[in-house]
């Protein structure tokens, strides 16, 4: 038990003093561009799935008739 904690303490000096942190501005600005372009990308991919799901049921119902 006491590897683990040792190696936790250490982890966490090793966060605090070799880390290079970029500035907290960069890192909202960051956080906002990721969130767009993740909101950007689901609504891309839902919009092919709803398409490739409308093709794909007019095409099961012309192979149906």
């Amino acid at each position: 038990m006491a590897k683990v904690f040792n190696y936790i303490s250490e982890a966490f000096t090793e966060l605090k003093s070799n880390v290079t942190w970029s500035p907290w501005s960069d890192v909202q600005r960051y956080t906002i561009i990721v969130a767009v372009f993740a909101i950007l990308f689901s609504l891309a991919t839902w919009g092919v799935d709803s398409g490739f799901g409308k093709v794909l049921g007019v095409f099961y119902s012309w192979a149906r008739a």
